[in-house]
């Protein structure tokens, strides 16, 4: 679902959209923006509308009943947020927030629908995309059981990166992951000091670089070993 998505990476470059799919989406919404820091749709919350992201980036997170709050997503330009719940009418599972200004399209649930029913290619283009991430759910939820924590903070590094990383001038090839050590922490399903140790033995082998709220990744091939361990 839009509110749940794994770090596995099964999916990497898949454009569930076809060019006409996404002028659907914004013949029957309008396109507003959200600045970073700003929910587009909280956990609980009504399954009034979705948003089809244009640009920038969104965090999908969940809290626990302990208070602990796991990031179960990233979603960038071409995504859809929030569909599962206005498919079957429950609240909101989760919530999506801006990591940085970000445009949508917003279209209201029944709008959403009467598309579904209208345009069988773009029914299969969301099913598609339910299916994908109920799969990469299931992987991971069996890796972390069977990784350490430094593999599996090496997946979602990698994987991110991939996914939304930007590139930065120096060192040539690098690519910067706009996530805080709390959540890579809650995306890798650890504990932050197991983050910080682990992100540690990355800078000391050379393979990242850290500052607030940042991790350059350098050496994508390496990080890619790590994370296969």
């Amino acid at each position: 679902m839009s509110e749940e998505r794994s770090f596995s990476g099964r999916h990497l470059g898949h454009e569930p959209f076809t060019p006409d799919e996404l002028l659907y989406f914004r013949a029957a919404g309008r396109v507003r923006s959200w600045e970073r820091g700003v929910s587009l749709m909280r956990e609980g919350g009504p399954p009034d509308y979705v948003v089809l992201v244009l640009s920038g980036l969104a965090k999908v997170t969940a809290d626990s009943g302990n208070g602990y709050t796991s990031v179960l997503a990233l979603r960038g330009p071409g995504e859809l947020v929030g569909e599962l719940s206005c498919l079957d009418g429950t609240r909101r599972s989760a919530t999506v927030t801006a990591l940085e200004r970000l445009e949508g399209v917003r279209v209201s649930s029944e709008a959403f629908l009467r598309l579904l029913n209208t345009h069988a290619s773009l029914t299969l283009a969301v099913l598609r995309s339910v299916v994908g991430r109920l799969r990469d759910s299931d992987t991971l939820r069996t890796e972390r059981g069977a990784r350490s924590s430094r593999s599996m903070l090496a997946r979602v590094l990698l994987d991110t990166a991939v996914r939304h990383g930007e590139p930065v001038d120096d060192p040539r090839g690098a690519l910067a992951v706009r996530m805080n050590q709390q959540e890579l922490a809650g995306a890798a399903g650890v504990s932050r000091e197991s983050v910080v140790r682990s992100l540690r033995a990355m800078q000391e082998a050379g393979l990242v670089t850290t500052s607030r709220g940042r991790t350059c990744v350098l050496d994508l091939a390496e990080v890619r070993r790590w994370a296969e361990e």
